[in-house]
């Protein structure tokens, strides 16, 4: 929950492509009323409208238009009537609810105030509740815990569908704390300030109505607030750039502005640096772009005039340990003329103190230069030491760094399971408290406490076994993409299997973000153990060897990303793993635009598509929600004439040929989604209803981003997918079978 204090929710949110609210009719640049009629149209005429860019399917683009809800709940009705209609929905629903709402899940903790805070949502507690407990009792098998705000009672009280989206807490005392509640599971969200000690909702306290934006305590009389209410102060992607002091007992139209960007910025966020009981240090973060960004100190109590802090464009503050500033460098960087070169993915540090006087760029300390196939995970401080993961080849590893004036930062390896992912879940600036996690595919998560004296992992809390993993290997395999870069990928799969069987490829490729080893409960019940291969793919522009290995496959260069896909999946049928009418491919989001491409580009290669929250429609994806600060990823359709054309040869919605044979396609959204619009899956689904292709398709009237707001709808969202797999890729088929029996 806090690792140095660091409080950058909204940044964090930008970095999890975080969105805006719908965009106004204006924004578009068809209009339902002057677009052509789609349902006028033939399949083949609709398409090649598409083709032709007459982008005849804007109405999909009303989230709450009457019409495009009426597609939406007849698709859903046949989707649904179909998939729970199969005799194994039931099963695999209940099986994948016991899961989620089990009580043997880990109460993942955070640290505050020397106790152990933790969000439960359960069968009972479907909202959730907010508790707390000590860090003695949390060791136990049955901690007491204390409940702060049951959300559902909440939600009952005030008849919205209240979804947790975290707390922001004063130091020292952290008796005061601004909650952020999402309706029904969008980012949008409110804030309101909640007292500790009482229980309740501060009376005509900090309130800020539905937003994007985020906040931060100056003390305990003041917050730093960015909102997108205005639209004069909101960016093209719908995010603050203008950051406020709001005083407690004034209209928050009165706060004055600290600091503020520019409407083109993907947005600029307010964030607050503390170590232990040091006075806080406050900044601006300007993302001018996603990668981007400028950062600003602010003065004491955040009044006068800013301050540009020297580091790179494309870097990430980490926090504080002491005195040292840390931050991770995206680019390589030279800061001073003729002085040394720091590497791409390095983390660094300078003292904090010395740059706040001196206004300076302080002498700077290497923490950490990844080697190659190394990349740096989390990290988090405790009163002695910084804890950092370090990914070799795609497996975790935990060193242990201090730091001194004299010999700067050294690290000492701290013992840790093999072959796993490591995570860092909570650590403590006060005190020695630090817990991590590590899971494998077949290794059910552990909770360990870390032992300062001996380096050492004690085990706190575990998953239980969901499925039998004895009867399993896990492999790390390598695949050549196009260009000869060797694509390292997972095989999870019955030990012993010699024939090809049925595969789930998933595959993300995007934002920098890495897919480690991991267990998981409903994938293993619901997939595994009805004889089912499940394969993870670490393609480019992931992060799983650091900055590189993402940036290979920014904008134009983004074919790498679905070569590398495409080649995991030729060597699994090679090596016959599998065959084309027995492998699915899987995906959200970013990912979903991965699988929308392997639909168009090789449809041969699959025997059933998941496409989930995706974005399709590349020509349309920057004036949608929170399109606009995915251009540096993506590229810009209206300012780049190459990009706008390589967009087009990748779009999926574009790229439809009525000539071809595609396979199952299963598209999942949500209407609630406000980051990745659900027009992209409508749009999708309309025309590929209307050509006649097989295509199912759900959307969950809440949820938001991860299409699900409750657990109940998360085991509904899970028992749909695996039912459509079964039934594309096993159905029909004999052991071992390239094609179904007759």
């Amino acid at each position: 929950m806090r690792q140095t204090r660091l409080i950058l929710s909204a940044a964090a949110a930008v970095l999890a492509l975080a969105a805006c609210e719908p965009p106004a009719e204006e924004d578009a640049d068809v209009t339902a009323e002057t677009e052509t009629d789609a349902s006028e149209m033939s399949g083949a005429e609709l398409n090649a409208a598409i083709q032709a860019e007459e982008t005849p399917l804007v109405w999909l683009e009303e989230v709450e238009g009457e019409r495009a809800l009426e597609f939406a709940r007849s698709m859903n009705e046949r989707s649904l009537g179909r998939l729970q209609a199969d005799p194994r929905y039931d099963r695999l629903y209940e099986q994948a609810l016991e899961i989620v709402e089990s009580d043997a899940r880990i109460p993942y903790p955070g640290v505050r105030g020397g106790q152990l805070w933790n969000f439960w949502r359960d069968a009972e507690h479907t909202h959730g509740i907010w508790r707390r407990t000590s860090p003695e009792s949390y060791m136990t098998d049955a901690p007491e815990w204390e409940v702060v705000l049951d959300l559902d009672a909440l939600a009952e009280e005030e008849d919205t569908n209240w979804v947790w989206q975290g707390a922001s807490c004063l130091a020292p005392d952290y008796n005061r704390c601004i909650l952020t509640l999402s309706d029904g599971g969008s980012d949008a969200a409110v804030r309101r300030e909640f007292d500790i000690p009482s229980q309740s909702f501060v009376a005509d306290g900090f309130e800020i109505a539905e937003t994007k934006g985020a906040t931060t305590w100056i003390d305990r009389d003041a917050l730093l607030i960015a909102t997108a209410l205005d639209p004069d102060e909101t960016t093209t992607s719908g995010y603050p750039f203008v950051i406020k002091r709001w005083e407690r007992g004034t209209p928050i139209e009165d706060a004055e502005t600290v600091i503020s960007g520019d409407a083109s910025d993907v947005g600029v966020w307010p964030a607050r640096f503390q170590y232990a009981d040091e006075d806080p240090y406050f900044v601006a973060i300007e993302s001018n772009t996603f990668f981007e960004s400028a950062y600003w100190l602010l003065p004491d109590e955040a009044r006068g005039e800013p301050v540009r802090m020297p580091l790179p464009p494309k870097s990430s503050p980490r926090g504080l340990f002491g005195d040292q500033f840390l931050f991770t460098i995206e680019q390589d960087w030279t800061p001073v003329e003729g002085g040394p070169t720091y590497a791409t993915g390095a983390v660094l540090s300078f003292s904090m103190s010395e740059f706040a006087e001196s206004g300076q760029l302080p002498e700077i300390h290497t923490v950490y230069a990844p080697g190659e196939r190394e990349s740096v995970g989390g990290m988090g401080t405790t009163a002695s030491r910084l804890y950092m993961v370090i990914n070799r080849n795609v497996v975790g590893s935990l060193e242990a760094f201090t730091f001194s004036e004299d010999s700067g930062w050294s690290s000492e390896p701290v013992d840790a399971p093999d072959n796993s992912a490591i995570n860092i879940v909570a650590t403590d600036d006060h005190s020695e408290i630090a817990f991590v996690q590590a899971e494998g595919y077949l290794t059910p998560d552990t909770l360990y406490r870390v032992e300062p004296e001996t380096l050492s992992l004690e085990p706190a809390k575990a998953l239980p076994n969901w499925f039998d993993a004895s009867g399993f290997t896990v492999e790390q395999r390598e695949a050549e993409s196009a260009d000869g870069t060797m694509i390292p990928y997972f095989v999870v799969r019955p030990e012993g299997r010699t024939e090809p069987g049925a595969t789930l490829l998933y595959g993300y490729g995007g934002f920098q973000v890495s897919l480690d080893p991991s267990y998981s409960g409903t994938r293993g019940r619901l997939w595994l153990e009805n004889g089912g291969t499940f394969v993870l793919a670490n393609i480019r522009g992931g992060g799983e060897f650091g900055p590189e290995w993402h940036q290979a496959g920014l904008r134009t260069n983004r074919q790498r990303i679905y070569d590398d896909m495409i080649a995991v999946a030729e060597d699994l049928i090679a090596g016959g793993v599998t065959t084309s009418d027995q492998l699915a491919v899987q995906g959200g989001s970013n990912g979903g635009l991965l699988t929308g491409v392997m639909y168009t580009q090789r449809p041969d290669l699959w025997g059933a598509v998941i496409s989930q929250v995706p974005l399709l429609d590349m020509l349309r994806f920057h004036l949608l929600l929170a399109g606009a600060s995915w251009q540096d990823e993506y590229g810009f359709p209206d300012e780049n004439p190459d990009e706008r054309a390589f967009l087009r040869s990748i779009s999926p919605l574009h790229n439809v040929d009525p000539e071809t044979d595609y396979p199952p396609l299963f598209l999942l959204t949500s209407t609630k989604d406000d980051r990745v619009h659900p027009g992209h899956a409508r749009k999708m689904a309309y025309l590929l209803d209307a050509l006649g292709e097989d295509v199912l398709y759900y959307e969950n009237i809440e949820g938001g981003h991860s299409a699900a707001a409750n657990l109940r709808e998360t085991a509904r969202r899970l028992a749909l997918e695996y039912t459509f797999l079964m039934q594309e890729l096993m159905d029909g088929y004999e052991a071992g079978g390239d094609a179904p029996a007759e």
